[in-house]
């Protein structure tokens, strides 16, 4: 699994990011364009699964966009959306996926019902 994260800027109309521990760089006239150089850029290093990315604007000049490749799904980056927010700080990894659960811990979860709690839906 790899994790890219970006420092983005706005300088005389383009922006331009650059990656925050390594070589990767990119610049375009809007930010939509940045992100979708940088996806590539991040592919052509690790191509190894699917990939998720988070943009968060930090002012009106500068963002934090983040790659990740792999790791299957379920949102290891959390940060604000909202123009304005403060973002959220990576140290360039993301928690590992929880292990599926046993067979043990399933046939529990299958014995529960509604009759076990006393009341019914219809009632």
């Amino acid at each position: 699994m790899g994790v890219f994260t970006f420092v983005c800027r706005s300088s005389g109309g383009e922006w331009s990011a650059k990656q925050l521990s390594g070589d990767l760089e990119a610049s375009a006239a809007s930010t939509f364009d940045l992100q979708r150089l940088l996806v590539q850029e991040a592919l052509a290093v690790d191509s190894t699964g699917c990939v998720q990315s988070s943009f968060s604007m930090v002012s009106p000049s500068s963002a934090v966009f983040q790659v990740i490749i792999g790791g299957g799904g379920g949102g290891a980056f959390i940060g604000a959306g909202a123009p304005g927010g403060a973002a959220a700080g990576s140290g360039g990894g993301a928690a590992a996926p929880d292990a599926p659960p046993t067979p043990e811990e399933k046939k529990e979860e299958k014995e529960e019902s509604d009759d076990d709690m006393g009341f019914s839906l219809f009632d």
